[in-house]
């Protein structure tokens, strides 16, 4: 699996420097949505926006199954239980200061596809708010 990861990630880095293949959204696209609080957009429902996609249609079955339980592996490790630890301690300290006031700030991977910082907090039953780039707190 591991060589299969490197050898997709390699091919895939490739055709990015060839131009056979781009990335769907720029830098300039995800810090549009970022500042204006549209976390929903496509750019940022992709689980996997993070991590090299292996999925794709031109594998063969047996290379198609190695690519999902890597890409399964991914999301599962390095984005849901991320989230979840940053949640976490968020809660814990909201909880443990019950009278302090707290500003916590999260790079973008934090609020892209599903089970995100915020959906953790929400689920715990904050209420989460963006603040737009340049309002006062």
């Amino acid at each position: 699996q591991v060589l299969f990861a490197l050898n997709q990630t390699l091919l895939q880095q490739e055709s990015l420097r060839a131009g056979s293949f781009q990335i769907p959204y720029t830098t300039e696209d995800l810090i549009k949505h970022y500042n204006c609080g549209d976390l929903s957009s496509i750019i940022f429902n992709h689980d996997t926006s993070q991590v090299p996609n292996f999925v794709n249609a031109t594998l063969p079955a047996h290379e198609r199954i190695t690519a999902q339980e890597i890409d399964s592996y991914f999301r599962q490790e390095l984005i849901y239980k991320r989230n979840q630890r940053m949640g976490r301690r968020v809660k814990d300290l909201l909880e443990e200061y019950p009278n302090k006031s707290f500003f916590f700030a999260f790079g973008a991977g934090h609020f892209m596809g599903n089970n995100t910082v915020i959906d953790v907090l929400r689920r715990e039953g904050y209420d989460v708010e963006h603040t737009p780039a340049g309002q006062a707190i």
